[in-house]
C-alpha cells in the first residue's frame, strides 16, 4: 500500500466535496488527528477504516481499496460507480449526473412499454419540449415524486395576436 498516495487521494476527495476534517472524522467515526495523519501518509488505515472514510466521503469503498492496493483495478461496469469514483467533479455534480442518468433510464423503460399514444390516429400533433414525446404530457409536482423536480427549459410565451 502506498500510504501517501491513499492519503492524498482521501484529502483531494474531502477538499473537492468541501468537507472539513472535523466533518469527515465525525462521519467516519475516527479522530481528527488520526484522519489528518492518514491524509498526510503517516498512518496506514485498515480496510474497515477505509470503508468508513469512503462512506463519509460518499465514494465507493472499492475506489479506496484500489488506491490502497488492496484490490486490483478493473473497469467500472456501471455509470453510477464511474461517476462516484471521479475525483475531478464535486459531490453535488455527481448527484446531479446520477439523477439525470436514472431519469433517462426510467424514461427509456417506459418507452419500451407500448401505450395508448402509439395507437392514436396520426395527424397534427405537438411535441412536449421537456420529454420529446408526442402530446401535451402531464405536469407533476415535485412533491409527488421521491426525486427532485426535473429540469425544465425556459420557453417563451407566445403573444396574443391583436
Amino acid at each position: 500500500m502506498n500510504v501517501r498516495e491513499v492519503g492524498a487521494y482521501i484529502r483531494n476527495q474531502r477538499v473537492s466535496s468541501r468537507l472539513s476534517l472535523k466533518n469527515v472524522s465525525g462521519l467516519a467515526g475516527v479522530s481528527i488527528p488520526y484522519l489528518s495523519q492518514v491524509e498526510r501518509g503517516l498512518r496506514r488505515p485498515s480496510a474497515d477504516i477505509l470503508t468508513a472514510i469512503a462512506k463519509a466521503l460518499r465514494i465507493s469503498a472499492e475506489t479506496l481499496y484500489v488506491q490502497a492496493g488492496i484490490l486490483d483495478a478493473h473497469p467500472v461496469p456501471d455509470v453510477a460507480s464511474a461517476v462516484m469514483a471521479d475525483p475531478s467533479i464535486t459531490e453535488r455534480q455527481k448527484q446531479a449526473l446520477i439523477q439525470i442518468y436514472e431519469a433517462f433510464r426510467e424514461e427509456t423503460g417506459r418507452d419500451l412499454v407500448p401505450d395508448a399514444r402509439e395507437a392514436a390516429p396520426k395527424g397534427p400533433s405537438t411535441t412536449n419540449r421537456n420529454t420529446g414525446k408526442l402530446g401535451g404530457g402531464t405536469k407533476t409536482k415535485a412533491g409527488n415524486s421521491p426525486r427532485s423536480a426535473p429540469l425544465r427549459s425556459f420557453a417563451t410565451k407566445s403573444r396574443k395576436e391583436v
